[in-house]
């Protein structure tokens, strides 16, 4: 349906012609807080998508049509001002980071749209980004890798959208793969496809439907109390460059000597690493029971370590984990509101929504939105 709106909305504002992009949004199973601790991540991109139809026009103007805002904006390629709309700004950004790389690209039409969903914490910001770099990327022929496009989109939410966000949503939503999570060294960018075939069983995710006010004051707090923490044990291992290089025999050698909060959101960030690598190796042994016992462990860390958890996330991930059927459970995302992310049995996936959403509407006033999670493709030409 998503793509028929897109193909119709392309033909009534530039008539017929171009290529057929997607990009997707994505989930993260293990590894949070950890991206600008230089640590591990674990996301894996997702069906839902963003879609654009875009076709050269000859000229200087970028023509760009939104389906879902049902807006048309115009802007040249070399324009110095933003454009008005926010989520213009995004082609606007992608286009002026393309060009810093030396590279042209001339005008062009677009209309695009999407079924991610929004404000559930799934990067459809990145999947934006990514469609509409590797879109132009392949239009212009313009010869660019998928960590150059994925550089781009970040640094398109740093410089037009001010977001100072890590590269983990643009590397998943380009370098995902069906049936593979991506292990990514926040620190090198390396990355290693993991298996993810968890037959018997599906990734569910439940969205609390609230943002509490404190995300974004504290999470500058976390950061620095976990700069602090590292500047302690720097003093006596000089080589320390951030948590990635401490292990716990050394964060407990220097736990003296920080305050007690310091100390927890460190060894939550340590222990987190570890979880991921633990639960990587379990993906290897095709054993997702232990997986999942490291996604509870990453929440009880979340919840009570790195206090970033709310009453709404507590109260799904504490009712998860009492249900036979779900192997883990863990808030996802930057904390205080948004989603768990679940790994369920089939068996009992609709006993489970339906229990937990009673449940959590009887404790709250309302349901939590259900959006059910396959690992599929990153970005690619549709047709």
């Amino acid at each position: 349906m998503t793509i028929e709106k897109v193909n119709d909305a392309f033909r009534r504002n530039f008539g017929t012609g171009g290529n057929l992009y997607a990009s997707p949004g994505r989930v993260n199973l293990i590894g949070e807080h950890t991206d600008y601790n230089l640590g591990f991540v674990l996301p894996g991109a997702i069906r839902q998508a963003i879609y654009a139809r875009i076709k050269p026009n000859g000229g200087t103007l970028c023509r760009i049509y939104s389906v879902d805002y049902d807006e048309n904006v115009e802007f040249d390629v070399a324009a110095s001002e933003l454009p008005v709309q926010q989520w213009a700004r995004y082609v606007y950004g992608v286009v002026h980071e393309v060009r810093k790389l030396g590279k042209s690209v001339a005008g062009f039409d677009c209309a695009f749209g999407g079924d991610v969903p929004l404000g559930a914490g799934l990067s459809s910001s990145a999947a934006f980004e990514s469609v509409i770099g590797y879109g132009l990327n392949d239009l212009f022929g313009l010869g660019l890798s998928r960590l150059q496009l994925a550089k781009a989109g970040q640094m398109t939410e740093h410089n037009y959208i001010g977001v100072r966000c890590g590269i983990m949503d643009q590397f998943a939503s380009l370098f995902g793969e069906k049936d593979r999570l991506i292990r990514l060294d926040c620190r090198s960018l390396e990355y290693r496809l993991e298996p993810f075939r968890p037959e018997g069983y599906r990734v569910l995710l439940l969205d609390t439907q609230v943002k509490h006010s404190l995300a974004s004051s504290q999470y500058n707090v976390r950061r620095e109390q976990c700069e602090a923490g590292v500047t302690i044990i720097r003093r006596h291992v000089p080589e320390v460059e951030s948590l990635r290089d401490v292990t716990p025999e050394m964060l407990e050698t220097y736990r003296g000597k920080m305050e007690d909060a310091v100390y927890r959101r460190c060894h939550y960030i340590v222990g987190e690493n570890g979880r991921l690598l633990k639960a990587c190796e379990a993906l290897e042994r095709g054993d997702y029971e232990t997986f999942g016992r490291q996604m509870f462990g990453s929440h009880e860390g979340l919840s009570r370590e790195y206090e970033v958890s709310c009453a709404e996330l507590d109260f799904l991930a504490g009712e998860a984990a009492k249900h036979s059927g779900v192997l883990g459970a863990r808030m996802m995302g930057g904390g205080f509101g948004g989603c768990t992310i679940n790994l369920v049995r089939e068996a009992e996936y609709e006993n489970l929504v339906g229990e937990l959403s009673e449940k959590y509407a009887a404790r709250f006033g309302k349901a939590p939105r259900v959006i059910d999670v396959v690992i599929g493709d990153g970005a690619r030409r549709v047709e």
